[in-house]
């Protein structure tokens, strides 16, 4: 058969060299690929069969052509829905896995590993002492946190620092939950006042998607988004908010009050060098800063003989406690894993797990964004209310973050209630 005597076939499904075909074929048109329902294939298969037999066969699928009829379906809609994997590859809204890693290339990206979870930490003991970076805290699971930068006690006493967890992905640290593992001459104790930011599992679908689309301002130099892409392409980076003051005037958004004429960037994760380099190379010329972290940076131009320095600030994101409150109806098909498939439900949600929005600077938190993990848990989910905010004892349907507060959820602050 030639290969317009395929291509005809493939649309009819009817040969042109004297055989035909009761198998339905699949169309590729504007609407994309669409293939036939296996039934559809199978009943087709058997009639090809039965045919080149004089129709004189049996097709019951438990003979041995019925099974065979079975197994050339098998393959052939195994065949199709490669091809319908592959045709829903390409379009970004659809491509998961190789495909997307693919898609990601052409804009210069690759997938985002899976990132620490880092708490902040108070330490105490003799003034002056240096806690070296590296020095390990655990908490009460187990788990190692090593400091990120050494930490020096002052006159007081005291230190504050970050302490990134030596595995990554989702590991939860409570509050009032870490003590010292490696001990140290004039180092006393460590306390962790809030939860620590939860870390992240390897870049989902989702989230990749959405990097890739908020990237494509990235080329561009002054807007708003390009500085946001290029501070989110930091490594380490998991979060920013990004905004400005246009007036003359001092201005407050989300509790930030902002310079005039400044810009304001506030980022999670990253190291506070590349973070000012990625804001330097992004920023309009002219612009003041808000922000109570300044980095002095070199500017990367090779054409300088003596490279000009300039001062950016930008802000560091305070980890600030979500607490919700879950009112559950009881009944005696409640399973005893209740509570913590609860608490599991509302994490993944919260930390974007389920496909949905993840809880990031600056956001409104809805209770409704809770329901659909909760009530996919089974039959026996049946949800009387969710409240939620920042206070122990939440009585919202919704919370707001301020623009320099990354939200944290430690599973003691989820309370789940059947009654």
């Amino acid at each position: 058969m030639s290969a317009s005597e395929t291509a005809q076939t493939a649309r009819t499904g009817q040969a042109t060299s004297g055989g035909t075909t009761s198998v339905p074929a699949p169309v590729l048109d504007a609407t994309g690929f669409i293939m036939p329902e296996e039934p559809d294939m199978l009943a087709g298969v058997l009639a090809d069969l039965n045919a080149a037999f004089g129709n004189t066969l049996n097709t019951d699928l438990s003979t041995p052509q019925g099974q065979l009829a079975m197994s050339l379906t098998a393959i052939l809609g195994d065949a199709y829905d490669q091809f319908l994997a592959l045709a829903n590859g390409v379009d970004p809204a659809r491509a998961s896995g190789r495909m997307q890693d693919a898609i990601g290339r052409l804009y210069f990206m690759s997938r985002l590993p899976a990132t620490a979870t880092v708490v902040t930490c108070l330490c105490t003991g003799v003034a002056g002492t240096v806690i070296p970076q590296g020095a390990l805290v655990q908490d009460a699971s187990g788990n190692s946190y090593a400091a990120d930068t050494a930490i020096t006690l002052d006159a007081t006493g005291t230190g504050s620092g970050t302490f990134s967890c030596t595995q990554a992905g989702e590991v939860v640290c409570p509050a009032q939950s870490v003590g010292i593992s490696q001990s140290l001459a004039g180092w006393a104790t460590v306390t962790n006042p809030v939860a620590g930011v939860t870390g992240s599992a390897v870049e989902s679908r989702t989230a990749f998607e959405e990097r890739r689309r908020v990237s494509v301002a990235a080329n561009a130099i002054g807007p708003l988004d390009a500085i946001s892409a290029a501070v989110q392409a930091v490594p380490g980076v998991t979060d920013a908010f990004v905004t400005d003051n246009s007036t003359a005037s001092a201005t407050t958004m989300g509790g930030v009050t902002l310079a005039p004429y400044s810009l304001y960037v506030c980022a999670n994760g990253g190291a506070d060098q590349a973070i000012a380099q990625a804001i330097l190379r992004k920023k309009p010329p002219g612009c003041a800063y808000t922000g109570s972290t300044t980095v002095t940076v070199t500017d990367p131009n090779s054409a300088y003989n003596t490279a000009p320095s300039y001062t950016v600030s930008f802000q560091r994101a305070t980890p600030t406690p979500l607490f919700v409150k879950v009112t559950m109806v009881a009944s005696s098909t409640v399973p005893s894993t209740a509570t913590t498939a609860v608490q599991a439900a509302i994490q993944a949600a919260f930390s974007g797990d389920d496909g949905g929005s993840r809880a990031r600077i600056g956001a409104t938190l809805y209770a409704s964004r809770f329901y659909a993990g909760i009530a996919a848990l089974g039959t026996w989910a049946q949800i009387a209310d969710i409240t939620l905010g920042m206070t122990a004892a939440p009585t919202g349907f919704s919370a707001t973050f301020g623009i320099s507060q990354v939200p944290t959820l430690d599973p003691a602050n989820i309370s789940v209630v059947f009654a």
